[in-house]
């Protein structure tokens, strides 16, 4: 009698323990999803940083081999953050930086991808765009950024952008699409 005592006792000690494993696991679980989001997002914009457009734009790379889909990579420079930033300080430069974010994910669909990928830089994914599509959309969000009145303490600041496009291809590495995409913008910005 006493030994299905001391095993009714083991069970429940048993299931006790798979418990409190179980809800160590899901706390484990969500602090690997929050370390991930923070790897792959921007601190001051809440957009993808570099990492995260890096892994979007090798899953449209592969899209692009395996099923043929036309996508296109926008690189988009902010012009003149440097002189915001030296002039009016960081924090102003920090405000049109949040607003050219704002404006370009407004100005693209929810399934594109808009990321910070560098200090002035942002990238963007266009699915399913063919090379008419792509620079229409590069040239509507360079007008929409330009017409845009952003001002800082009473005072207005002039932004643009210059944007390269680069159409995706099955055969391309990720690096090589965003330096197309990088080339194809100095060309806009030296021919402005």
């Amino acid at each position: 009698m006493s030994d299905q005592v001391t095993e009714v006792n083991d069970v429940e000690a048993l299931v006790t323990e798979i418990g409190r494993l179980r809800a160590h696991v899901a706390q484990l679980e969500q602090h690997i999803q929050q370390l991930d989001q923070l790897a792959h997002q921007d601190t001051l914009i809440s957009l993808p940083n570099r990492r995260g457009f890096m892994r979007e734009l090798e899953r449209l790379v592969d899209r692009a081999a395996r099923y043929g889909h036309r996508s296109a990579m926008l690189f988009v420079d902010l012009d003149g953050l440097k002189m915001i930033n030296d002039t009016f300080g960081h924090g102003a430069g920090d405000e049109a930086l949040i607003q050219v974010a704002d404006l370009l994910s407004r100005g693209v669909r929810r399934s594109d991808v808009v990321a910070r990928i560098g200090g002035d830089e942002f990238g963007i994914l266009i699915e399913n765009a063919d090379q008419t599509s792509a620079h229409d959309t590069a040239n509507r969000l360079a007008d929409l950024i330009c017409d845009c009145e952003f001002s800082h303490d009473g005072d207005s600041l002039p932004l643009s952008v210059a944007i390269g496009v680069a159409m995706i291809d099955g055969e391309d590495t990720p690096a090589q699409v965003m330096a197309r995409a990088d080339e194809e913008m100095y060309r806009r910005k030296a021919a402005a």
